[in-house]
């Protein structure tokens, strides 16, 4: 059997098959990626709407009227997110409006008045659940779904 092609090792058991000979395969995180049409904008509307500062991952001399393809936006938390241009044939068809991340805040209250206000498209408003958490879900302008609550993972 070809090392490449082994079966994934059961849960808790280290990952020892290595590829293309550099090592050990390891997972080191994980990143939601979101594609939008107009990356530029969406970081824009995620500052203001969210609090989630981005920037953009462009070539040097890139103009600032210039479609950007990557950007990397950032939570106050450390958390980070992918931000993608609708490219469907790169990145294995069309994804504008079908992710969902969910994100951790102080306030569920205050935040989602702060997300309203940019006009984020409301789903359901700040409710109780579970033991003593709260939090709301809403989509951003590709109809992205993005719920923020007081649990943390």
């Amino acid at each position: 059997m070809n090392p490449a092609h082994r079966p994934v090792p059961g849960a808790g058991e280290p990952a020892t098959v290595s590829h293309r000979g550099r090592g050990r395969a390891e997972a080191l995180g994980v990143c939601p990626c979101l594609t939008y049409r107009d990356v530029r904008r969406a970081i824009t509307w995620l500052q203001t709407a969210f609090g989630i500062h981005g920037q953009a991952l462009a070539p040097p001399g890139t103009a600032e009227d210039q479609s950007l393809e990557h950007a990397m936006l950032h939570t106050n938390g450390g958390g980070t997110i992918l931000v993608e241009s609708e490219r469907p044939h790169e990145l294995h068809g069309p994804h504008a409006g079908r992710g969902w991340v969910y994100v951790t805040v102080t306030d569920a209250d205050a935040h989602f008045r702060r997300a309203k206000a940019a006009g984020a498209q409301v789903l359901g408003e700040p409710h109780d659940f579970g033991d003593g958490f709260r939090g709301y879900s809403v989509t951003d302008l590709e109809q992205n779904l993005w719920t923020f609550g007081t649990a943390a993972p």
